[in-house]
């Protein structure tokens, strides 16, 4: 039972008791009104804070290590959308066109940072790597991610003139904002962060609420039966699968060295759950709580299944002879040891960074403190040795 207990997120506890609550207790009326427009005041603050916390100045020092940020590039945006619409065939046999919908949007959405650090970090894996490609996902992602479901989900996306300018008001203006007072606020993010994570991740349970109450009144949730959830989980363990294998396998037959493949492999194959829920409901409106609930369902499976290849992956933290010789590309390594390379200074944010951060079974290891943009190397993050040790029962 304590071993089950530890394998569950307690933030995604939370969403799940969120998403009860709207089912049970559902807003509507002029009350629904109220928190819609709260909803927008929120997801506002969920991508300023978003801007405030990532480095473009870290992240252009790391293009050094283009190979690796490309690789994990083309899994987030080229492969995972590719294996998202192969599901069209699963429709109507296996997945409702609305779940379907969903899973295509959850292919779309960009990678996580804090917890692809975290996993990184117990898999002794490159972690600047890690940090850097984390966040040219996100800063790709912002115009990637509408601009694809645009492309490939079309008329159910709410993406005419009127969205797209939307779009950027309610996603892009604040981010932007945020990249702009960087320097101004990253003193303010370092000394609380964790009042910050709180905030942000209270912004996401009321996204969550919200479109899940739009649904329940639109009766949306009708339409969705037990055995079509089943279905649903099914197909995310083997999405998941799939990614993994290809990451992990695939950069070795790229000859990428042992501390990129894992870097690679939790960067490539994951999804933020804090900046896809936002975007979800701006993106699909009142139907956005069954666009949630894949992205729901798959960042719980990711974390239970990262958590149990980065604590195997931690007794295997040294590369083989004939990955220290052998290679070629020891130089995309991004210099594991020294954190305060291009990649290690600041990029992945404060306490909460993207909402994603909660690493099951094991202490997760913080992300680095956010600085200014040219200021020293930060400290080094906590080592594997500690990190990958289960917490006690």
């Amino acid at each position: 039972m304590r071993r089950t207990a530890r394998l569950l997120d307690p933030y995604i506890m939370l969403l799940l008791g969120t998403v009860l609550l709207a089912v049970l207790l559902p807003a509507s009326g002029s009350v629904a009104d109220g928190f819609e427009w709260a909803t927008k005041i929120a997801v506002g603050l969920i991508f300023f804070l978003y801007g405030a916390r990532l480095s473009t100045r870290e992240a252009l020092d790391g293009l050094r290590h283009w190979r690796l940020h490309l690789a994990v590039l083309l899994c987030t945006f080229a492969v995972f959308p590719l294996f998202g619409l192969a599901t069209y065939g699963l429709v109507p046999y296996v997945l409702s066109p609305q779940l379907q919908q969903g899973l295509l949007f959850l292919c779309l959405v960009p990678s996580t940072i804090q917890s692809s650090i975290a996993f990184t970090s117990i898999a002794r894996g490159n972690i600047p790597a890690a940090i850097c490609a984390g966040t040219y996902s996100s800063l790709v992602g912002m115009l990637a991610t509408p601009l694809l479901a645009a492309w490939l989900i079309g008329g159910r996306a709410q993406l005419s003139a009127s969205g797209l300018l939307e779009i950027g008001c309610q996603l892009l203006a604040p981010f932007l904002a945020g990249q702009l007072l960087r320097p101004r606020l990253v003193g303010l993010l370092t000394r609380h962060g964790r009042v910050l994570g709180l905030v942000d991740r209270s912004s996401v349970l009321l996204v969550v609420y919200t479109a899940f109450s739009q649904g329940m009144t639109a009766g949306i949730w009708g339409r969705v039966t037990p055995a079509r959830l089943a279905a649903l989980a099914a197909v995310e363990a083997v999405l998941l699968a799939l990614m993994l294998t290809l990451t992990w396998y695939g950069t070795r037959r790229l000859g990428f060295s042992r501390a990129d493949r894992v870097a690679i492999t939790f960067a490539g194959s994951k999804k933020s759950l804090a900046a896809g829920l936002p975007m979800a409901t701006v993106l699909f409106g009142a139907q956005a709580s069954l666009a949630l609930l894949p992205l729901m369902l798959f960042h719980q499976g990711q974390l239970m299944v990262c958590a149990h290849l980065a604590r195997r992956w931690a007794g295997d933290g040294q590369d083989t002879p004939e990955e220290k010789g052998g290679s070629g590309h020891q130089g995309d390594a991004g210099d594991t040891s020294n954190e305060s390379s291009a990649g290690g200074k600041g990029v992945g944010g404060s306490d909460g960074g993207d909402g994603d951060d909660t690493v099951v079974g094991g202490h997760a290891p913080a992300g680095p403190e956010p600085q200014a943009d040219g200021a020293g190397p930060a400290a080094p993050a906590p080592g594997p040795s500690s990190a990958s040790r289960p917490s006690p029962a």
